[in-house]
């Protein structure tokens, strides 16, 4: 198993891209970044070092943003950033606005569907890490995204009149 701080590097632009779904704005991403780097490292001798590092710190972060950011945004609501950059920068227009898309009907999800989605699309963990980090059963995360993304695919589909025969 990797080393802290080859672990921590190899997680940082996770948790930029999770904390970014989280917050939606940059500035915040950095900040909240930021501070899930620090209480990490302060916290380090409570990481067990037989376990992967970044469900540890996406925990962290989770639980950074719920003491601190979700009061902020229940007082405004955070529009999103239009460059919403959370992958590569060479996106088509369509890709974009398809993302945007995307992320706004994520906003429409409860949070107990949104936050198991994000942990394993945008943070890339497994379901049984994500399960780790909200401290609920594997099976309730399954059930969670399946729910989510059911509902996303829903959205997602145009409604459209069914064709009728002339014949």
């Amino acid at each position: 198993m990797a080393t802290f701080d080859a672990q921590l590097k190899e997680s940082l632009p996770h948790l930029w891209r999770y904390g970014f779904s989280l917050t939606r704005a940059h500035h915040q991403t950095d900040d909240l970044v930021q501070d899930t780097v620090e209480r990490g490292i302060r916290k380090r001798s409570l990481w067990d070092a037989l376990h992967p590092l970044r469900p540890w710190l996406m925990k962290i972060e989770l639980n950074i943003f719920r003491d601190k950011y979700r009061a902020q945004s229940r007082a405004r609501e955070v529009a999103m950033e239009d460059d919403c950059d959370v992958g590569s920068d060479d996106r088509t227009v369509e890709a974009r606005s398809e993302l945007r898309a995307v992320m706004k009907r994520m906003n429409d999800l409860p949070d107990e569907q949104r936050q198991p989605l994000l942990l394993v699309s945008v943070g890339g963990l497994s379901y049984a890490q994500a399960a780790e980090v909200l401290d609920v059963p594997i099976g309730t995360i399954m059930s969670r995204i399946s729910r989510a993304r059911a509902f996303l695919n829903q959205e997602a589909m145009p409604q459209v009149p069914g064709i009728r025969s002339a014949t």
